[in-house]
């Protein structure tokens, strides 16, 4: 074969490759997505042990009106429970 052939040969089946598996990135959208909430990605304290969890991802408990975000159910109970958090 000539080095004409398989540069052409080399080059089909990059296309049929790219045909069949897409391109080479997908185009990212520039604005936001309106089926998710906003306030997912906020990071809130945790007041027990006051680690920072998207709130999204916290536990959420209200305790006289107010909703509070935990990072795990442990910190949930501790805080509705009303021990001393302080080691």
């Amino acid at each position: 074969m000539s080095p004409m052939r398989i540069l052409i040969l080399g080059a089909l089946f990059y296309f049929l490759y790219r045909l069949l598996f897409g391109p080479a990135k997908k185009p990212v959208s520039q604005e936001p997505s309106t089926d998710e909430d906003p306030d997912r990605d906020v990071l809130v304290e945790d007041p027990v042990c006051h680690v920072y969890v998207p709130q999204g991802q916290a536990v959420a408990a209200k305790k006289n009106g107010q909703t509070f975000y935990f990072c795990s159910d442990k910190c949930c109970e501790t805080f509705l429970s009303g021990k001393d958090t302080t080691e």
